[in-house]
């Protein structure tokens, strides 16, 4: 398998190149340069295979021939220790809950299986230390953090916005030391996003160090998330009514590898894009203009963005159509009231606690079914109790906190503050 990059400039690579890079040379995303379907017989017989030997079917041809099938299939076993359910909310809609893993939010089996893709490279090639740079908004920080704790030959360096992530994701991806540095950023997701781009494409910093990147943006955080859409197809009791999947969406990551589950076979009708105040895919649809702008601060912090990164690689899924795109993809927009108007509605009426990402996500579900007569799945990214000053007021109860809270909660936050690009350049250099 090799991978090209979306600026069509730089010279395709292999897998293990395309997850040590992170970003092309050319400033471009990689993406594969063949998708191949799955047999039917493979559809057909889901309900018998394990988790892990679904995983190994959807991501060897994204591989190859990069990790042995024996390594792989450990890889994946060791990412996929926790359990997908999908549970049912009312009539014709259900949720996938995302947050079984060690931080309890979606980004947990992207992180993990990056983190030991790279250690399988460092031991095969005993290359030079690697040192991964990200950003988050959120979730991202803590699920590469847990990831990469301890990983030998890996340095893991996480910028983070100033007081725009909840108080229990900060713990996660401040408290745990080792390998793990966070850098507390003065600015917005998107100013962290920028930074690190940037440094991908320093001199000083390529001549120097070994950099990669553990956001969505490298395919091996980006690829393992098309698992999660052949998860709840499993558990379906009713696989001949036309599926739909309604995804938080901030990066736009776990959506896209929602639709290369579809290139590869999997009978989705729609997907639904459902976003918070930060509305550029809604009317790009709307209109057929891509007007990147500053994010906006909501309550679903983790889906602040402004400049969605992985919006090239659905385009490219879509061969540039925006007819065709237009075909598989919904996309609307709510507000911070609408969200938690849902959130009441589902306590209220199922008894259901979502996180205010899941209900976004609800909230696009039930626009769409409100016109069309098919079942909807809308995936529950992370568990309520990591946004407890948004949920508890709304739903007027105390969730108690689950053991992968308790254990970070009260840990001591240690972070570098930074303001500029260029004290980021100057800590990498010196560290």
């Amino acid at each position: 398998m090799q991978y090209y990059s979306l600026n069509k400039i730089a010279p395709n690579v292999s897998f293990k190149d395309a997850v040590i890079k992170g970003l092309a040379p050319d400033k471009g995303l990689y993406f594969p340069e063949i998708i191949s379907p799955l047999a039917k017989g493979f559809y057909n017989n889901i309900n018998y295979f394990s988790n892990e030997e679904i995983a190994f079917e959807v991501i060897k041809q994204f591989v190859g021939n990069e990790i042995s099938e024996t390594a792989l299939k450990e890889i994946i076993k060791e990412t996929l220790n926790f359990d997908f359910p999908v549970v049912e909310i009312e009539e014709n809609i259900s949720t996938l809950e995302l947050f079984h893993g060690p931080t309890m939010a979606f980004k947990d089996v992207g992180a993990r299986f990056m983190a030991r893709c790279l250690s399988y490279f460092n031991k095969q090639e005993k290359t030079a230390k690697v040192t991964v740079l990200v950003a988050t908004s959120g979730d991202t920080g803590g699920a590469v953090a847990s990831g990469f704790l301890g990983v030998k030959g890996v340095d893991v360096v996480i910028l983070y916005p100033s007081g725009k992530v909840s108080n229990v994701q900060e713990k996660q991806l401040t408290t745990l030391g080792k390998n793990i540095t966070a850098l507390e950023v003065n600015g917005t997701f998107d100013d962290c996003q920028a930074m690190v781009k940037k440094a991908f494409l320093d001199e000083d910093l390529i001549l120097n160090k070994n950099l990669t990147s553990a956001n969505s943006i490298n395919v091996a955080r980006w690829l393992p998330q098309m698992f999660y859409f052949f998860f709840a197809y499993k558990q379906l009791k009713n696989k001949e009514k036309d599926l739909v999947f309604s995804i938080p969406s901030g990066n736009f990551g776990n959506i896209c590898a929602g639709m290369m589950a579809q290139q590869l076979g999997l009978p989705v009708k729609q997907f639904i894009a459902s976003t918070n105040a930060n509305d550029i895919v809604p009317k790009y649809l709307e209109t057929d203009v891509y007007t990147p702008k500053p994010s906006i601060q909501t309550i679903s912090n983790a889906m602040d963005v402004g400049d969605p990164s992985n919006f090239v690689r659905i385009i490219e899924i879509y061969k540039n159509s925006i007819s065709e795109l237009k075909k598989h993809l919904s996309s609307y927009s709510f507000t911070d009231d609408e969200t938690r108007e849902a959130m009441k509605f589902m306590k209220d009426n199922s008894n259901y606690i979502a996180d205010p990402h899941g209900a976004v996500g609800y909230l696009g579900l039930k626009k769409y079914l409100a016109i069309n007569n098919v079942q909807g799945i809308f995936l529950e990214t992370a568990h309520p109790v990591k946004f407890l000053d948004v949920v508890e007021p709304v739903i007027n109860e105390t969730i108690k906190l689950p053991t992968q809270i308790k254990e970070v909660i009260d840990k001591e936050k240690v972070s570098k503050y930074i303001s500029t690009y260029n004290e980021l350049k100057q800590f990498l250099l010196n560290s």
